[in-house]
């Protein structure tokens, strides 16, 4: 069964940071890409940042290029995404996703989902 398990969110103020951990389990997922998605209330669910599976590749949304690093620990099994210079836009649920291929650049094809993490962000 795969797994895969978001922490690291909460409440900060405005420019603040946050480091948020996806860990994997139940199924290798090597050779594959990994992604950040959010999603607002009453909006629909929007890519954030990709990487690929060497870590080398990486693809990030217009809004969070620059204040947002996505990267991953194979020993751990785990993906981050650590979110910098918070913006009160940048509040919703913060989701991690796993792709079946190692297409990073391209944000459909994930087959796997966590469940999520609030990121709420004060002005």
């Amino acid at each position: 069964q795969v797994q895969l398990v978001e922490s690291g969110g909460g409440s900060v103020q405005a420019g603040g940071s946050l480091k948020l951990s996806c860990a994997a389990s139940g199924r290798s997922f090597s050779g594959k890409a990994m992604g950040w998605f959010r999603q607002a209330p009453e909006k629909e669910r929007e890519f954030v940042a990709a990487i690929s599976y060497s870590g080398v590749g990486t693809n990030y949304a217009y809004s969070v290029k620059d204040r947002f690093i996505i990267s991953r620990d194979y020993a751990k099994n785990t993906v981050y995404l650590q979110l910098n210079s918070l913006k009160p836009e940048d509040t919703a649920v913060y989701l991690c996703a796993a792709k079946s291929d190692n297409y990073y650049e391209n944000t459909n094809g994930y087959n796997y989902w966590g469940q999520g993490t609030q990121v709420t962000v004060s002005s």
